[in-house]
């Protein structure tokens, strides 16, 4: 086993392994250093939803990881977004624009599971596992030098290039001297499958409150996947009722659009806190995915925004053919991602300190602006378009759609 790589990446979970997929398409040699151990999966792929935008199931399905995918994925159709309080909602329907859908939602164990089986197939790869990152070494000879520890003891990888794709603490932003600023939004969503009287009919309900959002994503197996935004010094006490105190919370809040809330099964709960690096670069070294920005899920941009990251670099190293860790490639790479990244983060951002202001004085404020959403076709267009991923210059993959 060499340890010599022209990728060494820092982090197994979703953005990483879409890397290792993409860059090993190009024949590049890459390393993956992940935490978990062979037969298991991160923890990140649990049973959560993931709202895939359309350019995303568009790339996954270019990489081959959606075929792979074991339950079926439930299109999002429509979206109808209202909140508690204020007048107004928007109903966006995806028949209006041509579309079949705007997108899919998939579990993230099944997308884990896929993610997995595509790994396996790749001939350049070289997975370390269970392994963690120890820390950066000096550049020499057009390569970086990464430290790890695995059960055999420290052992010093070199790269033309390191990715940091280990998440919102990573540990290779801060081996980087990269700074990074925080806003904690105070908030805590609680994630879970429910069933519903109604089985899904491709409408995605987004319902915002004064402590977050709450929304219903129709999976693929006739449940919905759940978020519910609670203040954070409510997240216990919301933890500790039962299934029936549960159900009715959450009813409370959307009302009767999907029906009655039947069912739930079990809660997982998430702390709301916005981290943005500063830089995204260093010598011969880059951050993408969460290491980069972790970013209020509203809207569900998050993982989205870090594929489109991931893409991006592999296509400017498909398009270079060449050291894939040069400086003006790298810096490309910021400028070609800084357009995407600026919106979509003061989107989320800003959306989420509007919707979630409880001042008497922004409800009329708020509603007129859902009204003129809901009749403005240049406003319904620019939330589409970033609603399905098609926001600035993505990559080509994203735009495929290969069957």
């Amino acid at each position: 086993m060499s340890d010599l790589h022209d990728v060494v990446i820092v982090g197994g979970g979703l953005v990483g392994a879409s890397l290792a997929i993409a860059l090993d398409r190009l024949g590049l040699d890459v390393g993956l250093v992940e935490a978990t151990p062979a037969g298991a999966l991160p923890a990140v792929f649990d049973q959560r939803n993931l709202s895939f935008a359309a350019a995303t199931v568009n790339a996954l399905t270019a990489l081959g990881v959606m075929q792979r995918l074991q339950g079926p994925p439930g299109p999002i159709r429509r979206i109808h977004v209202s909140r508690a309080g204020d007048f107004g909602r928007v109903r966006l329907d995806a028949g209006d624009y041509g579309r079949d859908a705007f997108g899919q939602v998939v579990v993230a164990r099944d997308f884990g599971h896929a993610l997995e089986a595509s790994l396996g197939d790749l001939q350049r790869l070289t997975r370390y596992r269970p392994a963690t990152f120890v820390g950066l070494g000096d550049c020499a000879d057009g390569r970086r030098e990464v430290r790890i520890a695995d059960a055999s003891g420290e052992r010093r990888l070199r790269a033309r290039l390191v990715v940091g794709a280990d998440g919102t603490r990573s540990a290779v932003r801060q081996a980087l001297g990269i700074e990074a600023s925080e806003h904690d939004y105070l908030q805590t969503l609680f994630v879970a499958r429910v069933r519903t009287a109604k089985a899904p009919d491709g409408t995605a309900w987004e319902r915002f409150t004064d402590t977050g959002p709450t929304a219903l994503l129709p999976r693929g197996d006739r449940h919905y996947g759940l978020v519910h935004g609670v203040a954070r010094d409510a997240a216990d006490a919301v933890q500790a009722l039962d299934d029936s105190a549960w159900l009715q919370r959450v009813q409370a809040v959307l009302g009767w659009r999907a029906g009655r809330l039947l069912e739930s099964g079990p809660r997982s709960a998430y702390p709301l806190v916005q981290v943005l690096a500063r830089h995204l670069v260093g010598e011969r070294a880059l951050l993408l995915g969460n290491a980069a920005q972790t970013i209020h899920p509203l809207g569900a941009q998050g993982f989205n925004l870090g594929l489109r990251d991931a893409l991006t670099l592999a296509e400017l190293i498909g398009d270079a053919a060449r050291d894939p860790g040069a400086d003006d490639l790298l810096q490309a790479y910021v400028q070609r991602r800084a357009p995407d990244r600026e919106q979509t983060l003061a989107f989320s951002d800003g959306l989420a300190r509007l919707t979630g202001n409880p001042a008497p004085l922004l409800r009329p404020l708020r509603s007129l602006g859902l009204v003129a959403a809901a009749q403005a076709a240049p406003l319904q267009s620019f939330l589409v378009g970033g609603a399905m991923g098609f926001r600035g210059q993505v990559p080509a993959l994203c735009r495929s759609q290969v069957q």
